[in-house]
């Protein structure tokens, strides 16, 4: 868990974050977003202190991370930025144990990590290993970049605008690769992004900050139902929501029995792609496949339209 107290930071006579509070629940991905200038990257350096707080605390598994020196807190957190930042003179398995070398492992353990980490970000280390950054693709150099961040084990990986310089295409498959290590290692994730969609595709809950301010602390649901009035509501962009919010859904949460003809959907699918297969197809209903392929029903257009509207969510209307 990470806990941020009442954390400011300035700047001369620039108020960089603003009093701001909140609470990240251990295990989760935690999306932070804003414009330019809004405070979210100074926040997230905040909580490794690569910028220290003016005033505040921020508690890590309630420790209060100014009780530990800056060298020894950023060896228990991962960091990835934009870029990557490899070095460029060095390998790719030479990268990677640049911080389990600082802290004295054993050279078989550096080695058995590298290895565990390539293989877990699907790069085969007897291909990549011994290969320089300049050899790599830039959604390679990206795993490559979050393999370095987890290769000491930490529980807490921050990300600042981490798929930024990626094409669509890649950024799409970076995106699902962190989804799917976050889920198998159970890490604590904190995310920097200017990109809503990619913060609703990827947290559990997202921060919106501007002016460096916290405007509002809410699951992607909760946001897209009841954005703050102002500049959230703007961010989110109401023509939007139905469509942002079959987004957040998956077929299996919408399949009926019965039969239907056509191609199966897998029922992974969002319904957001499900609603889109069923104009292509200018179909009314598809069926539904799991995973080990038996067919477990139909999803249809009436059952994707019942849920693009908004969603009953706990907190009260702001």
């Amino acid at each position: 868990m990470i806990e941020i107290e009442h954390v400011s930071r300035r700047f001369g006579t620039t108020l960089a974050v603003d009093d701001v509070s909140l609470t990240l629940e251990r295990g989760t991905i935690t999306a932070v977003v804003g414009t330019s200038g809004s405070g979210k990257s100074t926040l997230l350096r905040m909580i490794n202190r690569l910028i220290e707080p003016s005033s505040g605390a921020i508690r890590i598994a309630g420790q209060d991370t100014a009780s530990l020196s800056g060298e020894e807190l950023r060896r228990g957190i991962g960091y990835v930025i934009q870029g990557h930042g490899l070095f460029p003179h060095w390998t790719v398995a030479r990268n990677i144990a640049t911080v389990p070398v600082l802290l004295k492992w054993e050279k078989a353990r550096i080695d058995r990590r590298v290895s565990e980490l390539l293989e877990l970000l699907q790069l085969d280390a007897t291909v990549y290993a011994n290969k320089y950054p300049h050899q790599l693709s830039g959604g390679q150099q990206q795993r490559v970049g979050v393999a370095r961040a987890l290769a000491a084990e930490p529980a807490v990986l921050l990300m600042d605008e981490p798929f930024g310089a990626l094409d669509p295409i890649i950024r799409s498959q970076a995106q699902a690769d962190l989804l799917a290590l976050q889920r198998r290692l159970g890490v604590t994730v904190v995310l920097v992004t200017h990109d809503m969609e990619e913060a609703l595709h990827l947290a559990g809950h997202i921060a919106v900050m501007d002016g460096g301010k916290l405007l509002q602390f809410a699951s992607p649901a909760e946001l897209l139902a009841r954005p703050k009035h102002g500049f959230v509501e703007r961010l989110i962009g109401t023509s939007d929501r139905p469509f942002r919010l079959l987004s957040l859904r998956s077929v299996a949460d919408a399949v009926e029995p019965g039969d239907a003809e056509g191609r199966p959907v897998p029922d992974t699918t969002t319904l957001h792609d499900a609603l889109a297969d069923l104009l292509w197809r200018q179909a009314t209903s598809l069926p539904v496949m799991s995973a080990d392929g038996a067919i477990r029903g139909r999803i249809t257009m009436a059952a994707i339209l019942a849920r693009a509207g908004a969603p009953a969510v706990s907190s009260p209307p702001e």
